[in-house]
């Protein structure tokens, strides 16, 4: 299992440069923001399910063409 993601960080890191802990080597914080644009362009958004401690689960829902 992973670090996981406390409630009040879990939208933070969709905002642009935002990172769940900005000490950690890795990455700008611009991936779950490009993300999370891309899926509402096309309908949809993209969230997160997590917990301090129990890793985290992305959801991504995307409207069906039709």
């Amino acid at each position: 299992m992973g670090k996981g993601i406390a409630t009040e960080d879990q939208e933070r890191i969709f905002e642009r440069f935002e990172r769940v802990d900005p000490n950690e080597p890795g990455g700008n914080g611009l991936g779950l923001y490009i993300s999370r644009r891309l899926a509402r362009a096309m309908g949809g958004d993209i969230g997160v399910d997590s917990a301090p401690g129990q890793g985290a689960r992305f959801i991504l829902t995307l409207n069906a063409a039709g």
